[in-house]
């Protein structure tokens, strides 16, 4: 019975927190980022997930404010450990500061977490790194990887064929 209670007594802060996070992520599509800021906060006030605080830094990202983006993820990863968005998020907000080694662990995280809808994205973005970090080989494994994933994946594809082309 009072399991029951529980159950509707948390029901209603998380339907909320979900249309406040719905509302977020129409203001993020729509380039409002000072409302996708307020709505998403207001969604993680009324009941913290990791979605809501990994869209956060999402629009942190944005705007350049990558050391929020940052905390945004790890409180994201706080709430839930198996979400790999986050993980993925860190290694991409790390390359944009220009760190191509830290977020190798980032990807390899997100390749590890059980759940995650597209291991296509960290196999793509260590791609990246190992291009830029002047492998090849190992950047063509996983753009390969990514498209694995994902087989429409259009960067990879011609991220793929640039590698190929060098090593020819």
């Amino acid at each position: 019975m009072f399991e029951e209670e529980d159950d509707r007594l948390t029901l209603e802060p998380r339907l909320r927190a979900v249309e406040l996070f719905r509302r977020a992520y129409e203001a993020q599509s729509e380039k409002n980022y000072a409302e996708a800021v307020e709505l998403y906060r207001r969604s993680i006030e009324t009941y913290p997930t990791a979605e809501a605080h990994t869209f956060l830094g999402w629009v942190y990202s944005f705007e350049g404010r990558y050391e929020e983006a940052i905390d945004e993820c790890l409180n994201a990863i706080r709430l839930d450990p198996s979400f790999g968005n986050p993980y993925n998020d860190i290694g991409s907000y790390l390359i944009a500061q220009g760190d191509f080694w830290t977020c190798v662990r980032w990807f390899r995280r997100a390749l590890g977490a059980t759940r995650y809808e597209s291991y296509a994205f960290p196999h793509f973005n260590l791609g990246r790194v190992y291009e830029e970090r002047h492998r090849p080989l190992d950047a063509a494994r996983h753009y390969g990887h990514a498209l694995e994933e994902q087989p429409g994946f259009a960067q990879a594809v011609r991220a793929l064929r640039r590698v190929q082309s060098r090593l020819n």
